[in-house]
Protein backbone atom coordinates (compact mmCIF):
# COMPACT_ATOMS: atom_id res chain seq x y z
CA UNK A 1 0.00 0.00 0.00
CA UNK A 2 2.65 2.57 0.88
CA UNK A 3 4.47 1.71 -2.17
CA UNK A 4 1.11 2.35 -4.66
CA UNK A 5 0.55 5.50 -2.18
CA UNK A 6 4.41 6.88 -2.92
CA UNK A 7 3.72 6.13 -6.64
CA UNK A 8 0.66 7.94 -7.17
CA UNK A 9 2.14 10.65 -5.21
CA UNK A 10 5.37 11.09 -7.66
CA UNK A 11 2.42 10.76 -10.48
CA UNK A 12 0.39 13.77 -8.92
CA UNK A 13 3.63 15.47 -8.92
CA UNK A 14 4.79 15.01 -12.62
CA UNK A 15 1.05 16.24 -13.28
CA UNK A 16 1.36 19.50 -11.40
CA UNK A 17 4.83 19.92 -12.79
CA UNK A 18 4.65 23.31 -14.51
CA UNK A 19 5.95 23.92 -18.22
CA UNK A 20 8.86 25.82 -18.39
CA UNK A 21 8.80 29.29 -18.17
CA UNK A 22 9.36 31.93 -21.07
CA UNK A 23 12.71 32.44 -20.64
CA UNK A 24 13.67 28.65 -20.09
CA UNK A 25 11.78 28.17 -23.45
CA UNK A 26 13.74 30.77 -25.20
CA UNK A 27 17.07 29.54 -23.78
CA UNK A 28 16.20 25.93 -24.69
CA UNK A 29 15.63 27.37 -28.72
CA UNK A 30 19.36 29.29 -28.08
CA UNK A 31 20.50 25.86 -26.72
CA UNK A 32 19.44 23.91 -29.55
CA UNK A 33 20.92 25.96 -32.75
CA UNK A 34 24.18 26.41 -30.74
CA UNK A 35 24.57 22.56 -30.22
CA UNK A 36 23.81 21.92 -33.60
CA UNK A 37 25.83 24.66 -35.39
CA UNK A 38 29.32 23.12 -33.01
CA UNK A 39 28.61 19.87 -34.43
CA UNK A 40 28.23 21.56 -38.03
CA UNK A 41 29.71 24.81 -38.42
CA UNK A 42 27.43 25.66 -41.61
CA UNK A 43 25.93 28.88 -40.36
CA UNK A 44 29.15 30.40 -39.34
CA UNK A 45 32.05 29.22 -42.16
CA UNK A 46 29.14 30.18 -45.24
CA UNK A 47 27.88 33.23 -43.62
CA UNK A 48 31.53 34.62 -43.01
CA UNK A 49 33.23 33.30 -45.06
CA UNK A 50 30.83 35.50 -47.79
CA UNK A 51 31.33 38.41 -44.96
CA UNK A 52 35.20 38.26 -45.61
CA UNK A 53 34.72 37.82 -49.36
CA UNK A 54 32.24 41.07 -49.51
CA UNK A 55 35.20 43.06 -47.36
CA UNK A 56 38.42 41.93 -49.05
CA UNK A 57 36.58 42.21 -52.75
CA UNK A 58 35.52 45.57 -51.62
CA UNK A 59 38.67 46.92 -50.61
CA UNK A 60 40.54 45.83 -53.85
CA UNK A 61 37.89 47.51 -55.81
CA UNK A 62 36.95 50.56 -54.24
CA UNK A 63 40.03 51.68 -52.05
CA UNK A 64 41.69 54.13 -53.64
CA UNK A 65 43.16 55.71 -50.51
CA UNK A 66 43.20 57.95 -47.41
CA UNK A 67 40.58 60.20 -49.50
CA UNK A 68 38.24 57.31 -50.27
CA UNK A 69 38.50 55.32 -46.67
CA UNK A 70 35.14 57.04 -45.13
CA UNK A 71 33.15 56.50 -48.24
CA UNK A 72 33.83 52.99 -48.52
CA UNK A 73 34.80 51.16 -45.27
CA UNK A 74 31.30 51.53 -43.57
CA UNK A 75 29.58 50.66 -46.31
CA UNK A 76 31.67 47.51 -46.59
CA UNK A 77 31.28 46.58 -43.30
CA UNK A 78 27.26 47.14 -42.87
CA UNK A 79 27.17 45.22 -46.82
CA UNK A 80 28.58 42.80 -45.51
CA UNK A 81 27.10 42.20 -42.60
CA UNK A 82 23.69 42.60 -44.49
CA UNK A 83 24.74 39.85 -46.88
CA UNK A 84 25.85 37.46 -43.75
CA UNK A 85 22.21 37.85 -42.08
CA UNK A 86 20.01 36.44 -45.36
CA UNK A 87 22.94 33.42 -45.51
CA UNK A 88 22.74 32.95 -41.90
CA UNK A 89 18.93 33.32 -41.93
CA UNK A 90 17.99 30.95 -44.96
CA UNK A 91 20.73 28.05 -42.83
CA UNK A 92 18.75 28.74 -39.71
CA UNK A 93 15.26 28.26 -41.20
CA UNK A 94 16.37 25.39 -43.53
CA UNK A 95 17.04 23.72 -40.23
CA UNK A 96 13.46 23.98 -39.09
CA UNK A 97 12.08 23.32 -42.49
CA UNK A 98 13.85 19.92 -42.90
CA UNK A 99 12.07 16.83 -41.99
CA UNK A 100 8.78 19.17 -40.93
CA UNK A 101 11.20 20.15 -37.35
CA UNK A 102 8.86 23.19 -37.80
CA UNK A 103 5.71 21.56 -36.84
CA UNK A 104 7.10 19.46 -34.37
CA UNK A 105 8.49 22.77 -32.75
CA UNK A 106 5.10 24.67 -33.02
CA UNK A 107 3.27 21.50 -31.95
CA UNK A 108 5.01 21.40 -28.52
CA UNK A 109 3.92 23.82 -25.61
CA UNK A 110 6.05 26.64 -26.97
CA UNK A 111 5.45 30.34 -26.65
CA UNK A 112 5.43 32.04 -29.63
CA UNK A 113 6.85 35.05 -28.31
CA UNK A 114 9.46 32.56 -26.62
CA UNK A 115 10.31 31.11 -30.03
CA UNK A 116 11.18 34.33 -31.60
CA UNK A 117 13.45 35.91 -29.03
CA UNK A 118 15.26 32.43 -28.88
CA UNK A 119 15.72 32.69 -32.89
CA UNK A 120 16.93 36.14 -32.55
CA UNK A 121 19.23 35.79 -29.92
CA UNK A 122 20.92 32.94 -31.76
CA UNK A 123 20.94 35.10 -35.12
CA UNK A 124 22.40 38.10 -32.97
CA UNK A 125 24.96 36.01 -31.79
CA UNK A 126 26.02 34.06 -35.24
CA UNK A 127 26.23 38.02 -36.52
CA UNK A 128 28.38 39.59 -33.15
CA UNK A 129 30.83 36.64 -34.21
CA UNK A 130 30.74 37.71 -37.80
CA UNK A 131 30.96 41.28 -37.28
CA UNK A 132 34.43 40.42 -34.48
CA UNK A 133 35.81 39.22 -37.61
CA UNK A 134 35.03 42.33 -40.25
CA UNK A 135 36.09 44.98 -38.28
CA UNK A 136 39.04 43.92 -37.42
CA UNK A 137 39.61 42.71 -41.39
CA UNK A 138 38.11 46.33 -42.93
CA UNK A 139 40.24 47.89 -40.45
CA UNK A 140 43.52 46.16 -41.52
CA UNK A 141 42.39 46.74 -45.51
CA UNK A 142 41.29 49.94 -45.02
CA UNK A 143 43.83 51.22 -42.90
CA UNK A 144 41.55 52.32 -40.02
CA UNK A 145 42.92 53.12 -36.49
CA UNK A 146 40.19 51.46 -33.84
CA UNK A 147 41.89 52.90 -31.27
CA UNK A 148 40.02 56.21 -32.06
CA UNK A 149 36.60 54.82 -33.53
CA UNK A 150 36.77 51.40 -31.77
CA UNK A 151 34.01 52.30 -29.12
CA UNK A 152 32.05 54.45 -31.36
CA UNK A 153 31.99 51.90 -33.92
CA UNK A 154 31.38 49.14 -30.95
CA UNK A 155 27.73 51.46 -29.75
CA UNK A 156 27.16 51.66 -33.23
CA UNK A 157 26.81 47.84 -33.73
CA UNK A 158 25.31 47.28 -30.06
CA UNK A 159 22.36 49.45 -31.37
CA UNK A 160 22.10 48.19 -34.81
CA UNK A 161 23.20 44.30 -35.03
CA UNK A 162 19.61 43.73 -32.50
CA UNK A 163 17.51 45.24 -34.73
CA UNK A 164 18.81 43.57 -37.79
CA UNK A 165 18.71 40.23 -35.57
CA UNK A 166 15.20 41.19 -34.96
CA UNK A 167 13.73 42.17 -38.47
CA UNK A 168 15.82 38.97 -39.96
CA UNK A 169 13.75 36.61 -37.77
CA UNK A 170 10.37 38.06 -38.12
CA UNK A 171 10.56 38.28 -41.41
CA UNK A 172 12.71 34.84 -42.15
CA UNK A 173 10.00 33.31 -40.75
CA UNK A 174 7.13 34.21 -43.43
CA UNK A 175 9.87 31.70 -46.05
CA UNK A 176 10.38 28.89 -44.11
CA UNK A 177 7.42 26.94 -45.67
CA UNK A 178 8.24 28.27 -49.13
CA UNK A 179 10.44 26.64 -51.75
CA UNK A 180 11.69 29.83 -53.07
CA UNK A 181 12.29 31.00 -49.76
CA UNK A 182 16.23 32.29 -50.39
CA UNK A 183 14.69 34.45 -53.48
CA UNK A 184 11.80 35.89 -50.85
CA UNK A 185 13.90 36.22 -47.76
CA UNK A 186 16.30 38.74 -50.02
CA UNK A 187 13.39 40.66 -51.75
CA UNK A 188 11.51 40.80 -48.15
CA UNK A 189 14.57 41.67 -46.11
CA UNK A 190 16.64 44.23 -47.72
CA UNK A 191 14.00 46.66 -48.18
CA UNK A 192 13.38 46.32 -44.40
CA UNK A 193 16.78 46.29 -43.53
CA UNK A 194 17.26 49.58 -45.12
CA UNK A 195 16.91 52.16 -42.64
CA UNK A 196 18.51 50.47 -40.15
CA UNK A 197 21.66 49.79 -42.76
CA UNK A 198 21.41 53.20 -43.94
CA UNK A 199 21.34 54.81 -40.65
CA UNK A 200 24.15 52.39 -39.57
CA UNK A 201 26.52 52.81 -42.62
CA UNK A 202 25.99 56.79 -42.21
CA UNK A 203 26.61 57.19 -38.40
CA UNK A 204 30.02 55.23 -39.04
CA UNK A 205 31.03 57.05 -42.07
CA UNK A 206 30.60 60.18 -39.87
CA UNK A 207 32.38 58.29 -36.95
CA UNK A 208 35.28 57.56 -39.59
CA UNK A 209 35.39 61.02 -41.03
CA UNK A 210 36.04 62.44 -37.28
CA UNK A 211 33.17 62.76 -36.24
CA UNK A 212 33.06 61.61 -32.36
CA UNK A 213 30.70 59.52 -31.30
CA UNK A 214 29.61 61.52 -28.68
CA UNK A 215 28.26 63.89 -31.19
CA UNK A 216 26.58 60.87 -32.97
CA UNK A 217 23.31 60.78 -30.75
CA UNK A 218 20.56 61.35 -33.36
CA UNK A 219 21.91 58.70 -35.54
CA UNK A 220 21.73 56.37 -32.59
CA UNK A 221 18.30 56.99 -31.25
CA UNK A 222 17.37 56.09 -34.73
CA UNK A 223 18.86 52.67 -34.47
CA UNK A 224 17.80 52.63 -31.11
CA UNK A 225 13.82 53.14 -32.03
CA UNK A 226 13.82 50.49 -35.04
CA UNK A 227 15.40 47.87 -33.00
CA UNK A 228 12.55 48.50 -30.30
CA UNK A 229 9.78 48.64 -33.25
CA UNK A 230 11.26 45.48 -34.82
CA UNK A 231 11.67 43.58 -31.52
CA UNK A 232 8.44 44.57 -29.95
CA UNK A 233 6.81 43.63 -33.33
CA UNK A 234 8.69 40.20 -33.62
CA UNK A 235 7.04 39.16 -29.80
CA UNK A 236 3.56 40.29 -30.84
CA UNK A 237 3.24 39.48 -34.39
CA UNK A 238 6.07 36.30 -34.51
CA UNK A 239 2.92 33.57 -33.58
CA UNK A 240 0.66 34.92 -36.49
CA UNK A 241 3.25 34.67 -39.28
CA UNK A 242 4.31 31.27 -38.36
CA UNK A 243 0.91 30.25 -37.65
CA UNK A 244 -0.79 31.63 -40.74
Amino acid sequence: METMAHAATNAARRLERRPPSWLAQALILVRKDALIELRTGEVLVTSGFFAVLVVVLGSLAFYLGPETRTQVAAGVIWLAVAFATVLALGRLWQRERDDGAIEGILSAPVSRSALFAGKAVGLLAFLVLIELVVVPLSALFFSLELGKVGAGLLLIAAIATPGVAATGTLFGAMTVRTRARDLVLAVVLFPLLSPILLTAVVATRELFGGTPWTDLGDYLRILAVFAVVFTTGGLGLFGTLVDG
